[in-house]
């Protein structure tokens, strides 16, 4: 390791709020402690359980870089959630003016007499944050408790059942009383057109009565017949 502190690194340890079968992701600073341009490299021990962006890079200086570490979805859960994965940030001194262009493998290597500075990271697994659970509203003294939303969609079933059985009741009360008036009203009727038509012949006899006994139409036959359409009248409309 270089006599002198190249990268502030934090954290130390990579947290991961652990889900099955769903990706997640966690953020690392690095910042650049001289003056100097910075190289690093991110490596971790599991390859292709890790996505880091970016895993190499330059870092001017007193500047910082964000690193971004994602961990694939998990179809099982580690043994009492420990995780034996491990990170190692290494970083070297750079060329003024060097690019990400200009990063090489071989600027990493202790064997090509470099002078490399390297920094371990952990995993942690920590539980999911967990949403707060709903506080039951309390239930004014003396009052009964509020059913729940499922008594609510059962008792509306049941309202609505028996509304729709009520409502069929009626209908059918309706219908057999309006069944009733009309044969009511069709009897009625029936006897009136009956009484109209005894009336009329009745009429008819009594003014050929008249006719053969006087000649012609009396003052007392014009009045019968004048009751009588009156009658008519009264009888037709009703």
């Amino acid at each position: 390791m270089s006599a002198r502190e190249l990268l502030g690194v934090d954290p130390l340890e990579l947290k991961f709020p652990f889900e099955l079968k769903k990706q997640i992701s966690c953020s690392l600073q690095l910042f650049n402690k001289t003056d100097d341009y910075i190289a690093f490299k991110v490596k971790t021990t599991s390859p292709k359980k890790y996505c880091v962006r970016p895993n190499t890079g330059i870092i001017l200086p007193r500047q910082t870089c964000d690193v971004i570490v994602t961990m694939q979805a998990q179809r099982e859960a580690p043994p009492d959630m420990q995780c034996k994965d491990k990170f190692l940030v290494q970083s070297v001194v750079a060329s003024p003016g060097a690019t990400v262009k200009d990063i090489t493998p071989e600027m990493f290597s202790k064997e090509s007499g470099n002078m490399v500075e390297e920094v371990k990271l952990r995993v942690v697994y920590v539980s999911p944050p967990q949403p707060p659970s709903p506080v039951p509203e309390e239930s004014e003294e003396g009052s009964s408790p509020r059913p729940s939303i499922s008594d609510n969609a059962n008792m509306t079933t049941r309202e609505f059942v028996s509304a729709a059985s009520r409502e069929e009741s009626e209908l059918q009360e309706k219908s057999s009383e309006a069944m009733a008036l009309i044969s009511r009203l069709t009897e009625e009727k029936n006897a009136a057109v009956q009484q109209n038509n005894k009336l009329r012949q009745e009429l008819e006899l009594t003014r050929r009565e008249v006719s053969k006994q006087h000649g012609g139409f009396s003052f007392m036959f014009v009045v019968i017949v004048a009751l009588l359409s009156i009658l008519l009248g009264y009888l037709v409309k009703t």
